[in-house]
């Protein structure tokens, strides 16, 4: 066999082993609405892990309440507070609200966790992780879910 069959033998032998890993690729890709099924499955964890971190922060700063957040901005819960403060001559109110929400579905295929903290009416921090849904895995974004928790109360107990 001469060298010219040999190598057109192996130029057609690349070119079906690159189409086959080509439709494996294809059957493997995931559809639009198995995105949407996706991002509601993570949607639903994290946003049971969010409620359950938000409804613990009351029992260590009275006054705060949690309700759930369950709209156009996403899915979630706030856990807010409001003070009076009277002195320096007049009344003020003093606004405390951390926000931990999972962004609605897109069409970017990502799942995002947002955090606002505000504290006596100063936003203390703003915050957003996300994951591409193909290769996403809840554990990180519970993580952060849990850092920002944490940042927010030792804001709040450093500005009591």
């Amino acid at each position: 066999m001469e060298f010219e069959d040999r190598l057109q033998k192996a130029i057609a032998r690349g070119e079906k082993a690159r189409e086959a890993q080509e439709r494996e690729a294809a059957g493997r890709a995931l559809t639009e609405e198995e995105f949407k099924r996706l991002h509601a499955n993570l949607r639903m964890e994290l946003a049971d892990h969010i409620e359950k971190c938000l409804q613990r922060l009351p029992d260590y700063f009275p006054g705060f309440h949690v309700d759930s957040i369950v709209g156009e901005k996403g899915w979630g819960a706030a856990c807010s507070r409001d003070d009076v403060n009277l002195g320096d001559g007049g009344r003020r109110s003093l606004y405390s609200r951390l926000e931990i929400v999972v962004r609605p579905y897109s069409p970017a295929h990502i799942v995002e966790v947002t955090a606002k903290g505000t504290i006596r009416n100063r936003e203390v921090f703003n915050r957003s992780s996300y994951q591409k849904l193909a290769q996403s895995d809840a554990q990180p974004l519970r993580d952060s879910v849990d850092l920002w928790v944490l940042e927010y109360a030792e804001h709040y107990a450093a500005a009591k």
